[in-house]
């Protein structure tokens, strides 16, 4: 299957998942990122009057903010910017009592993208749409992502794509080059990278990820490949219900 046809059949599946779920339409966070820009593009082809983009600075760096709205406009996206900023320092102010000054501890960063899941579901409320997520493979099969953050959505429109693959099919869709190229990050701190919080490239993970699913190793190194077998079954939690106690 090529890019084209791979994003035709994501295009139909969201629709049909928004007309499941008896909504109008569908709301997407848009971080200026490689995965929420071609959600977005996915999103607004499946819902061309009825897609919002958040784009939610929250001591985010103006670049990012910058191609948020680049690809906004280059594809007529509705957006919506809400700047986080002052409601994340007022709550780090109310549980720290103290004012917040750039700390990088996880905690204090998850915050971000729970405060992000709110305003996404305020909205999604507000006008009878559904929250897409961002999401890929690489990232749920590692937990790399904020549980009942950006993990809290009601679809993932890339969660059976492997990084490698969304880059791909963002080059087919026509998303601007400097943000496929750019360095992924979550913006969860200053200079945060996703593969230097991985501890490995994405290339990497996705060769060692795509071997696993085969069951063929060979050419993979076996300490990297124990590393993120043993991230997979960490997260195991994130990417599970709730355990539910049942009486019998």
């Amino acid at each position: 299957m090529n890019e084209r046809e791979l994003a035709d059949r994501i295009v139909d599946w969201i629709r049909e998942r928004v007309r499941e779920a008896g909504a109008e339409g569908v709301v997407v966070g848009m971080s200026g990122g490689l995965d929420s820009s071609v959600t977005a593009v996915l999103c607004k082809r499946a819902f061309p009057d009825a897609t919002l983009g958040l784009i939610m600075p929250c001591f985010s760096d103006p670049k990012d903010v910058a191609h948020a709205r680049l690809v906004a406009e280059k594809f007529d996206i509705e957006t919506r910017t809400i700047d986080l900023s002052p409601v994340f320092a007022m709550l780090f102010r109310t549980l720290e009592s103290r004012e917040y000054g750039g700390e990088a501890d996880i905690a204090t960063a998850n915050l971000k993208p729970r405060l992000r899941m709110v305003v996404l579901y305020y909205f999604a409320n507000k006008l009878n749409r559904i929250v897409v997520g961002t999401g890929n493979k690489s990232e749920l099969m590692i937990g790399y992502f904020t549980k009942y953050g950006d993990g809290g959505v009601d679809i993932l429109p890339l969660g059976g794509l492997l990084k490698t693959e969304v880059r791909r099919l963002a080059r087919a869709l026509g998303i601007p080059q400097e943000i496929i190229e750019k360095p992924p990050s979550a913006g969860l701190w200053a200079g945060q990278t996703d593969e230097g919080e991985i501890g490995m490239s994405y290339e990497t993970l996705d060769r060692i990820l795509a071997a696993l699913e085969s069951g063929d190793l060979s050419g993979c190194d076996e300490d990297e490949v124990r590393r993120v077998q043993k991230m997979i079954e960490r997260a195991r939690h994130k990417r599970e219900s709730p355990p539910v106690f049942e009486v019998r």
